[in-house]
């Protein structure tokens, strides 16, 4: 059984970090205004948030820069308009993915605003992963590892990959439900297979839950119950899809008095509705269910709420023939 004072007890090794700007900007291919990113900056040292996540720092060799908002290439020089020098206690993390990323576009940590460097890949994508965990701990930045889709993983392979990372420098190894797929039951147990790997090697553990099944709460405190320490949330649960961990729930859940939620659900009421009113599309809806039901990448459901589709029956034909 759960120990339940992993649940109910403050632990001070427990870290919050806000993914809206890099997981919210695929919603609206990141038009944030630096207005918006200044308070939302603000909310989150308000609020006690541990990291904030700037952005993706994506491969102008791979994305056209005129189609997206600068938090998709998330410059040292864009942060810096935001954060000045960042003198409070608040960090700065920004996503490289893998085979969309250049880490010629890392400079040295004493030249960044950057302290976290999050390097998301595949499975079959772990040895150039582990180049660029490499690459940017020799610069002196922090690193953590996003394991993508584990829930069409063999847990052989899942092992194989922990295994690999855990010799790596890397801080921290991410359980992720790309999918929306999983289960609570089911991730008591992928949980002890990440932390059991980990703590071998002084690793930690984090977790990024999306919420096609409105599973992203729930995903992510069972967990922090099986020693899970690093929460991704999102404001509103604002992400791709369907959404994440909404950031309201999980500070609000959260026993450490450093947290408080009041500054987030002002920037909810002053900002996120904003987002809403002006169309930006997030959120649990009957086709991302379907979708994480079925353990899919949920694209044909973007592409069917871009389509103003409400033909539900009709699209689980679609993807489930």
């Amino acid at each position: 059984m759960k120990e339940l004072s992993n649940l109910l007890n403050f632990r001070e090794s427990i870290k919050v970090v806000d993914a809206t700007l890099r997981d919210g900007g695929l919603c609206n291919d990141f038009y944030f205004t630096d207005d918006f990113v200044k308070k939302l900056y603000k909310t989150n040292i308000e609020a006690g948030v541990d990291y904030m996540e700037m952005g993706y720092r994506a491969s102008k060799k791979v994305f056209d820069e005129s189609k997206f908002g600068k938090w998709k290439f998330c410059s040292d020089e864009h942060i810096r308009e935001i954060v000045g020098e960042n003198n409070t206690d608040l960090k700065l993390a920004i996503m490289a993915d893998i085979g969309r990323h250049d880490k010629d576009d890392f400079d040295q940590k004493a030249n960044s605003p950057v302290d976290l460097v999050r390097v998301a890949a595949y499975i079959h994508q772990m040895p150039e992963a582990i180049d660029m965990i490499e690459d940017a701990a020799k610069k002196g930045y922090e690193t953590s590892c996003n394991i993508m889709a584990i829930s069409t993983a063999q847990k052989e392979d899942i092992e194989v990959a922990l295994n690999m990372l855990a010799d790596t420098p890397v801080n921290c190894i991410y359980i992720v439900d790309s999918f929306g797929s999983i289960y609570p039951e089911q991730m008591a147990r992928i949980a002890d297979l990440y932390v059991n790997a980990a703590e071998k090697r002084g690793k930690k553990v984090g977790i990024h839950a999306h919420n096609n099944q409105q599973l992203a709460f729930a995903n992510t405190i069972e967990g922090c119950g099986d020693g899970v320490d690093w929460l991704d949330a999102t404001y509103l649960s604002m992400g791709r899809g369907a959404g994440n961990c909404a950031m309201e729930l999980l500070l609000g859940f959260l026993k450490n008095p450093k947290y408080n939620v009041y500054p987030v659900y002002k920037f909810i009421e002053e900002e996120m509705m904003k987002l809403k009113e002006n169309g930006v599309k997030w959120g649990y809806d009957i086709q991302y269910l379907m979708t994480g039901q079925l353990n899919q990448h949920p694209r044909t459901a973007i592409q069917f709420t871009k389509d103003n589709r409400k033909d539900y029956a009709e699209f689980y034909k679609e993807i489930n023939g």
